[in-house]
């Protein structure tokens, strides 16, 4: 089996940071995924339709991280196996998982996660037909 240790394969650019593949360390996420799930999230509108019918009482001047991202984040982590929201406080440090949602920044800590789900009611979806 040949040797593909120098092999290096692009996935595109997010601001300064280049995304790509190799096998010579580094930041890592074994999450590759990702990158797909959010084509098939974009085409589908999946994590948009939902977040447009779940109510937001947050201050808008006060809200760091967009309804649509926290839902389509919790979509991708639950579609990889983290159903926990405690795996939240680690994966919001993961590059693919911020490549994913369009950011370079640390992503929400689970505590935003668990206001949102606390939050939301099967009320609030099932008027739209999500329920």
């Amino acid at each position: 089996m040949p040797k593909r240790t120098a092999e290096t394969i692009e996935f595109g650019r997010l601001g300064r940071r280049v995304i790509e593949a190799n096998f010579s360390g580094g930041v890592i996420s074994s999450d590759g995924g990702l990158l797909l799930l959010r084509q098939v999230d974009r085409y589908l509108g999946l994590s948009k339709a939902v977040a447009e019918v779940l109510p937001d009482p947050r201050d808008p001047e006060r809200i760091v991280h967009p309804l649509r991202d926290l839902v389509a984040r919790r979509l991708y982590g639950l579609c990889c196996g983290y159903e926990d929201l405690n795996d939240h406080d680690r994966l919001r440090h993961d590059p693919l998982l911020q490549r994913a949602l369009g950011k370079v920044t640390a992503l929400a800590s689970s505590l935003t996660f668990s206001r949102l789900e606390t939050r939301a009611t099967r009320a609030d979806v099932t008027y739209y037909g999500f329920g």
